[in-house]
């Protein structure tokens, strides 16, 4: 092989889809290459011309022009185009101009098609288009663990026991001992004729309560309650339901958020079984996410500070079992809350019971089940409207205080922008909030807004989680309603531009200790967020986490299910690459980060990369046309 093939062999093979070329497809195109060099502004390819070679760009760069002549895209160096042109035989769409001085590589058809008929690998690749290409690589080894695909519904292994609420507590005992449950599910309605005639219950009667083992010895036996009062004054009526097709995880997961240990299961509404934790533990004794029950376990500070090998391995374990972003986003999301959870019961155990009801909020992506390793603690309080801050207010500032601190000495730092309940601010009635959300909407400022928009994302973690409910309903309500509003949403929402050049190569960070590093939260994961929350908040959604969101705006008619399938699959994508190097960070004794070096990447993964920062892009800019302010 003469040297001048031999260096364009080696040049082909830095860049995909070339390096996945064998050896003897890299030298047959290698011998088969014409070399063309073109001047800056010189055209390369005309609109319906016939392209018979696939194009490589071994320097320079050009640009593609729709028939309208609007730029439709820049190439650099080591891209190609016209391969469509070559694979179907049409004539061409675009027009390509060299934007600076350029050397082409022209590959022929004949060699292209061969190569896509004998390199399965390198006709994957170029067969897909840059959505297409992304969608592969945002679905590569997700939910590999069975347990992240086992439906609730594998687990029942028998119908539920169920009585009526005027059943004694002593006849439902019975009724556990001899069916051999540690569960009764009750309902509403008249006595059924046979003992589990009510598992088909007719319209009529209606599920309203649960009593477990566990109940009878706290709420009868410790309490001494006679054994002939009527079972439903010790059931536990605040439901926490399931349906039969959700996934295991997503049942453990409500389990340990709501610190319960039996789910009942329904099948279209109606009671289909109950699960408890031990059938849980059975089908999946080592999954990590077990955890979250031994916070509950610990009595002090110090004792919870002792888990966090245990958080960082959970971390580790669900990244090396390929679960997608979701499902690691809302497990951390779950350990997260269980400290809030057993922080806020033993700073309740040192300062009495609280003098007024109150929820403790959750906000950002803890609220949107989307947390990973690095992050701060953000949250808030609703209290009661009977608050009277010179009765109450020192109460509550302690509780808070103890809370944050806490947090901070488990692994969550504190906000430096002070959202935290500590902050009297944020530490308000519920008139007050419903307020404060009120002027966020109606007399929207970008520069407020700018601040705020973290408190659109907001869950009740303890306490009257209603309090939170009512906050969302308004939020929803009244933001769909508000143009002006969605339009200063929006318009944040582009400040965080993604990371690509004029040319589409990376931007790195210029300085500092990550400097020469893609911050994929900040620069990437964090502005499709806000995209998708302007969206979602336009729509009337009622949901927090952002993939939800995308199937609320979807069904909404809000966006196109192409434009909903793009931005799920770039947020999925660089939120995993950045949950793999977040545990790399762990597993080498570093500090979890952000900020990933792209020389780390496989080209693949940096390609991939490009492809979902400039669905980012093109998201971005659909928010100027679709909402201004």
């Amino acid at each position: 092989m003469e040297v001048e093939q031999i260096e364009i062999r080696e040049n082909l093979r830095q860049h995909p889809p070339f390096e996945l070329l064998t050896e003897q497809g890299l030298d047959e195109v290698a011998a088969n290459v014409e070399v063309t060099y073109y001047r800056s502004g010189s055209p390369i390819v005309s609109i319906d011309d016939r392209i018979g070679d696939l194009h490589y760009i071994r320097s320079g760069s050009v640009e593609i022009y729709r028939r309208g002549g609007e730029i439709q895209n820049r190439l650099g160096e080591g891209e190609v185009f016209g391969q469509l042109g070559v694979m179907t035989g049409k004539p061409a769409r675009y027009s390509v101009r060299a934007l600076e001085d350029s050397l082409i590589y022209f590959i022929p058809g004949e060699v292209f098609k061969k190569l896509l008929d004998e390199q399965e690998a390198f006709a994957d690749y170029l067969e897909l288009e840059d959505r297409a290409r992304l969608r592969q690589a945002a679905s590569v080894g997700t939910a590999a663990s069975e347990f992240m695909t086992t439906r609730v519904g594998k687990l029942i292994s028998r119908e539920p026991v169920m009585v009526p609420e005027a059943t004694s507590i002593q006849e439902a005992a019975i009724e556990m001992a001899e069916y051999d449950v540690s569960s009764l599910v009750i309902y509403s309605g008249s006595p059924p004729v046979a003992t589990q005639a009510a598992v088909a219950m007719d319209d009529q009667q209606v599920m309203t309560g649960i009593v477990t083992n566990s109940d009878l010895v706290k709420r009868v036996l410790a309490r001494g309650l006679a054994h002939d009062r009527p079972v439903s004054e010790v059931m536990s009526s605040e439901l926490v339901t399931v349906e039969e097709d959700s996934f295991l995880f997503e049942a453990l997961l409500m389990m340990l958020r709501k610190n319960i240990k039996h789910l009942p299961v329904l099948h279209r509404g109606r009671p289909a079984g109950v699960i408890d934790l031990s059938d849980v533990v059975s089908h999946e004794t080592q999954n990590s996410l077990f955890v979250v029950r031994s916070i509950f376990q610990q009595n002090s500070v110090d004792e919870l500070k002792a888990l966090l090998p245990d958080v960082s391995a959970c971390f580790v374990r669900m990244v090396r079992e390929d679960a997608n972003s979701h499902m690691i986003g809302s497990a951390i999301a779950a350990i997260g809350r269980s400290f809030k959870q057993r922080l806020l019961e033993l700073g309740q155990e040192a300062l009495g019971p609280p003098p007024v009801p109150y929820c403790f909020l959750a906000l950002g992506s803890m609220a949107r089940d989307e947390q990973f390793m690095y992050t701060d603690q953000d949250n808030a309080m609703v209290l009661h409207d009977d608050y009277d801050p010179k009765l109450h207010g020192k109460y509550f500032s302690q509780l808070a205080t103890f809370v944050c601190d806490g947090l901070a000495q488990v692994g969550y730092r504190y906000c430096k922008g002070g959202i935290m309940a500590t902050n009297d601010r944020w530490r308000i009635p519920l008139a007050a909030w419903k307020k404060t959300f009120e002027q966020w909407i109606e007399k929207p400022k970008p520069e407020a807004l700018l601040h705020s928009s973290i408190f659109f994302d907001l869950d009740g973690v303890h306490g009257a989680t209603r309090m939170a409910d009512e906050l969302k309903a308004l939020i929803s309500s009244q933001a769909s309603q508000s143009p002006r509003f969605l339009g200063c949403l929006a318009r944040n929402a582009q400040n965080r531009t993604p990371p690509l050049g004029f040319f589409k190569d990376f931007v790195l960070e210029k300085s500092g200790r990550y400097q020469e590093t893609l911050n994929l939260k900040r620069r990437g994961t964090g502005p499709l967020v806000d995209v998708i929350r302007v969206h979602a908040l336009a729509s009337a959604s009622l949901s927090q986490n952002s993939f939800r969101r995308l199937e609320d705006v979807l069904a909404a008619g809000f966006l196109t299910s192409g434009m909903t399938a793009d931005l799920r699959d770039a947020l999925e994508f660089i939120a995993i690459i950045r949950a793999r190097h977040q545990a790399a960070d762990i597993e080498t004794g570093r500090r979890p980060n952000n900020n990933v070096d792209p020389e780390s990447l496989s080209r693949l993964e940096r390609r991939s990369l490009k492809d979902a920062f400039n669905v980012l892009s093109n998201a971005q800019k659909f928010l100027k046309f679709r909402y201004r302010p």
